[in-house]
């Protein structure tokens, strides 16, 4: 093979395993391999500089230190974003562009809020030319020095692109690469930099290349300039096109066809910030079809076609003290950091979860470290990065317990999941969670069995298992710290009065795995009775609606495993009914509900979730937890969701709790 033939393969195989790496996170080959395809080219193209080339991988760190950053206009204007911190604004955002557009539906794009420096690629028939700052929004620097050293930055794009792309995009630190510039820092005697964002706002700005090639930054792409020769038609197949050129995309983007649904994806993805090694600031919504978004049109600052949902974030900087672990009820054992207390957000912050011990390694939290601990929008708090710079160099690695910390059993990891489990289903942590959530409210609602009690009723051996709740006597409690006659005597007749609350109750409360309030009413309902239930098949159970087979398996297993049967036949001996609950009707017109299926949205202010729900079912209707063409009403409260827009756009009845009483009465 000639020389120039060999350089153009290894080109295209390390372009090819940058995608790989930095695009679709699915790395092919090790490090090591990817190296040594790199040191293979640096040689032939040191023997033959001839055919040394701007796009070759080998030049991104290539560039002599520039004397200035030089001014350059931007073709089209990079707006800013309005912001707000308020679902509610988000609501009327969303109205009010549904109204430009004269009240066509609009899909919504929800992203991430990259917190870097925005910026701007420029790529002439497929060739980085050019990488711009967004300086006032007209006119930014040249960094394309330095850009061509970010190594998600493909110098060449893959396939056939258009002539004159332009990607706008977030260049940022990851959290794990500020934790070694600190400990560089540190080791050089200068101080260290305070986040990610400062670094990154810094670096890219830079005169010489090699400097900020150190720094290790990165971009996430997340919208296109001026082009020539685009023929998407929405900004998802905007990113997926985009993608397919080798650029990478910012995470988890989701397309969602009403601002309702919108807004439920963005309060998942707050609840999924711990996981993230890079610093999030908001959340964008955008409008994706590109015809909608030059109908909007733009203010004279910001487009009207997108709007930046934010949320408060509060860091402060803490000692962890402790690990500690607690095992819930399905066995599963979650650390918690035990902190030297700090002020967050107005409030004492004194632990904060770990999530997992993938978390823990990822991080490398160790019991000692100074932390940087992190609460954002109403997230509990969590801790974004350790300061390694300023970490005792003999402190140890967490040893994530081996055996359970309360029953002292092998614990065991998921298969193909994170969460590391106690298999003991009779391990006492287990048991009083089990029994606490038991005689929970969305269970069998027990008043006056709260969490401090049944510590005492599991510890004294009182209670085992919830069945042996129903075996609990006066005499038996009157000994337990705060625990009088007339309570002990108003607690066994609350016991004794759970025992009719019926099937679905009672499969909530049984604390099987994916089983929650909606599966067990689901379950209750298609049965109506344990019985059946018990001996349903596996493909019998999948078929239910809204049940699939991952919650069968779950429940399908429990009834049949030793610890599920005894705990039921126990329950039967106790006399718990086993039964759905569908009270006759007593008065004269409740038969408009029979054969109906009606789903609850929203806060009522007249019953619980749980109570409407069965006020439904004891009136021989069916009670829905999703909007469909078969649904006859839906009943909306306060601050109904997606589901209450679904309805309108189904033309479904919509009653108001006042509607529904007039309904069955």
């Amino acid at each position: 093979m000639k020389a120039h033939e060999e350089i153009e393969q290894l080109r295209e195989q390390i372009r090819y395993h940058d995608r790989k790496y930095y695009v679709e996170a699915r790395p092919e080959i090790s490090d090591l391999q990817y190296d040594r395809l790199m040191q293979h080219l640096l040689r032939l193209e040191e023997q033959h500089p001839e055919w040394v080339t701007p796009d070759s991988p080998t030049q991104r760190v290539g560039e002599s230190p520039v004397s200035h950053l030089q001014q350059i206009s931007h073709r089209l204007p990079m707006m800013s974003i309005d912001n707000t911190y308020s679902a509610d604004e988000v609501r009327e955002y969303a109205a009010r562009a549904r109204k430009l557009v004269d009240n066509e539906p609009i899909d919504w794009v929800v992203e991430l809020k990259i917190d870097g420096v925005a910026a701007s690629l420029i790529y002439e028939n497929g060739l980085l030319v050019r990488g711009i700052t967004r300086g006032d929004g007209r006119v930014g620097d040249d960094i394309t020095h330095n850009v061509r050293t970010l190594a998600d930055v493909p110098l060449k794009l893959l396939g056939d692109p258009p002539p004159l792309l332009e990607v706008r995009g977030e260049i940022y630190m990851t959290n794990s690469d500020l934790v070694r510039l600190n400990q560089e820092q540190e080791a050089k005697g200068e101080s260290p930099y305070a986040n990610t964002r400062n670094v990154t706002a810094g670096s890219i700005r830079l005169l010489d290349p090699k400097i900020c090639s150190s720094r290790r930054l990165h971009i996430f792409c997340h919208g296109n300039g001026y082009c020539e020769g685009l023929t998407v038609g929405n900004h998802q197949q905007f990113l997926e096109q985009i993608q397919g050129y080798g650029l990478p995309v910012t995470p988890f983007v989701q397309v969602h066809p009403n601002i309702e649904v919108a807004l439920e994806f963005c309060d998942q993805l707050i609840g999924r910030l711990h996981e993230l090694d890079f610093e999030v600031d908001g959340i964008v919504i955008k409008v994706n079809r590109y015809d909608q978004r030059e109908r909007l049109g733009a203010t004279s600052k910001s487009p009207r076609w997108l709007i930046a949902y934010k949320f408060e974030k509060y860091e402060a900087t803490t000692t962890l003290n402790a690990i500690d672990v607690q095992v819930g009820k399905t066995g599963t054992i979650t650390p918690v950091a035990e902190l030297q207390p700090v002020e967050l957000a107005g409030t004492i912050v004194s632990r904060a979860s770990l999530h997992n011990a993938d978390e823990i390694r990822r991080k490398d939290i160790r019991v000692g470290d100074v932390v940087v601990v992190e609460k954002a929008g109403k997230i509990i708090p969590h801790i974004v990065r350790v300061e390694k710079h300023l970490r005792d160099e003999d402190l140890p690695e967490y040893p994530f317990p081996q055996v359970c910390p309360e029953c002292g059993t092998d614990v065991v990891q998921d298969e193909g999941g994170v969460y590391i489990r106690c298999p003991n289903y009779l391990c006492p942590a287990q048991v009083r969670e089990r029994v606490r959530y038991f005689a929970s409210r969305p269970a069998m609602d027990i008043e006056g069995l709260g969490e401090k009690l049944v510590w005492q009723l599991v510890e004294s051996e009182l209670v085992r298992s919830p069945a042996d709740l129903y075996r609990l006597t006066v005499e038996q409690l009157l000994p337990l710290e705060r625990m009088g006659k007339r309570s002990a005597e108003k607690l066994v007749h609350a016991i004794a009065e759970s025992k009719a609350k019926g099937l679905a109750r009672l499969l909530n409360a049984l604390s099987i795995r994916h089983v929650g309030t909606t599966v067990a009413r689901l379950l209750a309902e298609h049965y109506g009775g344990l019985d059946a239930l018990r001996n349903a098949t596996h493909e019998s159970l999948s078929g239910i609606d809204e049940v699939g087979p991952v919650i069968a398996d779950s429940v399908f297993q429990y009834l049949h495993s030793t610890h599920g049967s005894e705990l039921i036949d126990a329950l039967i001996a106790a006399g718990v009914s086993t039964e759905s609950v569908r009270k006759k009707p007593e008065i004269e017109g409740v038969g408009k509900l029979s054969g109906k299926t009606i789903v609850v949205t929203g806060t009522l202010s007249r019953f619980t979730r749980e109570q409407i729900q069965e006020l439904i079912v004891e009136h021989g209707g069916k009670a829905s937890s999703s909007v469909s063409k078969k649904t006859d009403y839906v009943v909306a409260g306060e601050d109904a969701g997606s589901k209450l827009v679904k309805a309108k756009q189904l033309g479904v009845p919509v009653l108001s709790e006042d509607e529904f009483l007039s309904l069955i009465s």
